[in-house]
């Protein structure tokens, strides 16, 4: 249960961080308060939309997708589901390897890194890493991740 919790509470703030990244993007708010000068770099790049939209709307929505499904999962009746653990997993890596390359080109194409950018992308790991660990204790959520010994073990 607590692994859900944290990828629903990590989901919900990578949500604004993408947010706040959009509405930059879109003219909504006038400058990113970033302190290097990196992020605005970063998202006048050619890289900062793909197909035609902003990448941090990618962003928003899949850190909406997350905090949906994750929040479902804290339900009573979904708590033991195999199928939305799996679910959550496969965004989360999706997300992370997404994340990984978006890094790559701030850091070997780009030259310049934004800190929301760099935010974004610790919120999408940790969730990845919390949603593997939730993945491997079989979506239980009272069961510890293989390999851990159980009291009596102790």
């Amino acid at each position: 249960m607590r692994r859900r919790q944290a990828i629903t509470l990590l989901a919900l703030v990578g949500c604004f961080v993408s947010l706040y990244l959009w509405l930059y993007k879109i003219g909504i708010i006038g400058s990113l308060q970033c302190g290097a000068g990196g992020c605005e770099t970063v998202q006048t790049s050619r890289w900062a939309e793909l197909l035609g939209l902003p990448v941090a709307l990618y962003g928003v929505v899949g850190y909406a997708v997350l905090f949906a499904l994750s929040l479902a999962a804290l339900q009573p009746r979904l708590v033991t589901s195999r199928r939305l653990t799996w679910t959550v997993a496969a965004l989360a890596t999706v997300g992370f390897l997404f994340t990984v390359y978006l890094t790559y080109l701030e850091l070997f194409v780009i030259n310049a890194l934004c800190r929301w950018c760099v935010v974004s992308a610790v919120i999408m790991t940790a969730i990845w890493v919390v949603a593997v660990l939730d993945l491997r204790a079989g979506g239980n959520p009272g069961a510890l991740p293989r390999g851990q010994p159980t009291q009596a073990g102790i």
